[in-house]
């Protein structure tokens, strides 16, 4: 009678013998890797934006509104860098889907289809928001403008997010291989 055991991929394989190896995924596509550093790239410029704006440079709110709506100075610079911290180190996550260091490729595709819907969701709605509810700006009409160009690039990044994740999730889906005597 022979004994098996179960391996960490959830092959049977005889006991005392080594589980057989995972297949190295394949590699990510060269427009997966650009549209993953593009991701990183299109949170600059709105993080610049609220950089700009703790430091104290004009960027076309008063004094007022600066203190009384956003804090600053006082507790908005450090809520303003924070946010840029946040928003940076998301913006860099999707370099994860491009690279083979991830461990659980199942964990990780169902966590980026949900974050990528979720982008999509929130994109949308930001668009309603400032159409709708917003129509009363803070802003002079020129900084107005820089700032819609500022946050412009990243409604790019839910179509992106969405490639890159899609490319991922190609790339480790499990392939059946027919089993030797079967």
């Amino acid at each position: 009678m022979t004994t098996t055991s179960a391996s960490p991929h959830g092959l049977r394989t005889p006991a005392g013998a080594a589980p057989a190896p995972r297949p190295a995924p394949l590699p990510a596509p060269r427009w997966a890797r650009r549209a993953a550093h593009a991701i990183a790239l299109c949170a600059v410029p709105s993080g610049l934006w609220r950089l700009a704006m703790a430091c104290g440079v004009h960027v076309g709110y008063s004094d007022e509104v600066l203190r009384e709506r956003y804090g600053v100075p006082g507790w908005g610079v450090a809520y303003l860098v924070a946010l840029v911290a946040l928003q940076e180190g998301a913006a860099l996550l999707p370099l994860l889907l491009v690279t083979d260091r991830l461990r659980r490729p199942r964990v990780v595709a169902v966590a980026a289809w949900s974050v990528s819907a979720f982008t999509l969701l929130l994109a949308a709605s930001q668009v309603v928001v400032y159409v709708a509810v917003e129509s009363r700006s803070y802003l002079s009409p020129g900084a107005s403008t820089v700032m819609v160009l500022c946050y412009a690039p990243l409604f790019a990044v839910p179509p992106l997010l969405t490639a890159v994740t899609w490319s991922y999730g190609r790339r480790h889906r499990v392939r059946a291989t027919p089993e030797a005597g079967a």
